[in-house]
């Protein structure tokens, strides 16, 4: 599916104005445990990825035009790094009182559907995506081995058009990483829906936990 620029924009506009606030993780930090709903059932923790040398924590939705364009791009991700060692863990943290296209059978009926090799999770209390600061669907937090947060950002240069791209900042970084080196850069800007709080309805169900901790 294609979706020019102004259409992006407008949608982003519907939504709400976009957040840019500071990330409550920057790099350097390390990353607390937290658990949450997988899309099969199971309770997954952060700290079930002890094996991985890193992870990559996309926070993504069903909603978002710019989420959906790069659905196909984040599952290539993990296809070509958790081999790797890097897997991708996606996180969705809307909640689904105000998109209720994001619920949490709609994630699992999406997972089945597309197929998704990684993890889903369901952050609909919206405990987690605040601490690490997220503001926008797509927005990526790359970690490495000891869970300390090397690169903040998009994933890429380009939403529209995968051809496009000339800068695919997530790869960049995990080989960064694979050479021992830090990625450069280590920050850029999301592009993506802001993550909407919202007000007066409930923030807690079912579905997820709060976060571990240490």
């Amino acid at each position: 599916m294609k979706i020019h620029t102004l259409s992006l924009a407008l949608s982003g506009l519907l939504l709400c104005a976009f957040n840019d606030s500071p990330s409550k993780y920057t790099i350097g930090d390390k990353a607390e445990d937290f658990t949450l709903r997988n899309v099969d059932g199971r309770m997954i923790s952060l700290s079930d990825y002890g094996h991985a040398e890193g992870v990559i924590v996309v926070f993504t939705c069903l909603h978002c035009p710019y989420a959906e364009l790069y659905e196909h791009r984040i599952i290539e991700l993990h296809k070509k790094y958790a081999p790797k060692g890097y897997p991708v863990l996606a996180i969705n943290p809307t909640n689904p009182f105000l998109f209720p296209e994001d619920n949490f059978e709609k994630m699992r009926a999406r997972a089945k559907a597309r197929r998704y090799p990684f993890n889903y999770l369901q952050d609909s209390a919206q405990v987690v995506f605040p601490r690490f600061g997220a503001v926008r669907t797509p927005h990526v937090y790359l970690l490495d081995k000891a869970r300390i947060v090397r690169y903040i950002g998009a994933i890429d240069d380009n939403a529209e058009s995968p051809q496009a791209v000339k800068r695919r900042y997530v790869e960049e970084a995990i080989a960064a990483l694979m050479r021992g080196e830090r990625p450069n850069p280590e920050i850029t800007q999301a592009i993506g829906c802001p993550i909407r709080v919202p007000k007066n309805v409930p923030l807690v169900d079912s579905t997820a936990a709060s976060p571990r901790r240490r």
